[in-house]
């Protein structure tokens, strides 16, 4: 599992929701097109954060882009910070500058074997020497009967 986090993004969770419910669960190319042709603000933000964990996976992990999903994808709120606007007769209302803390998990595909077979070569050695021993045994023939025509 690949983690990236977006941290303190001025924009409120739930305007940042809206993106995100579009991508979440696709495969990691088909949301970063989809990300360039939104119009959303928040999108821009959203595609760098996928592009980050997408290095974080080559880099750290040696993982091939190609077989990566996004596995989870969550907003959170973030600090919130409190202005005021002067009303009449001196009085004033509250402001709430709202902020998102946007965390990405990406995945593997399950059926990628390459990777597999990397990680356990023992597993992999033991299943082709039982292929081979059983190469090995002769085989049952059965006989042929032959019946001729009178």
């Amino acid at each position: 599992m690949v983690k990236a986090e977006l941290k303190n993004y001025r924009q409120s969770p739930r305007k940042v929701r809206l993106v995100v419910d579009v991508v979440r669960g696709k495969k990691v190319k088909d949301a970063l097109n989809i990300l360039s042709l939104t119009t959303r603000r928040s999108s821009l933000p959203i595609k760098k954060l996928i592009e980050s964990a997408i290095a974080n996976a080559k880099h750290n992990f040696k993982l091939d882009p190609e077989n990566l999903f996004i596995k989870e994808i969550s907003v959170n709120a973030g600090v919130t910070a409190h202005r005021s606007m002067p009303r009449a007769r001196g009085s004033s209302a509250p402001i709430r500058k709202r902020s998102s803390h946007v965390s990405v998990v990406l995945a593997e595909t399950q059926n990628f074997k390459k990777r597999s077979a990397q990680i356990k070569p023992e597993i992999a050695k033991t299943e082709t020497e039982t292929e081979t021993e059983k190469k090995d045994k002769p085989k049952k023939v059965a006989k042929k009967t032959t019946k001729t025509k009178k």
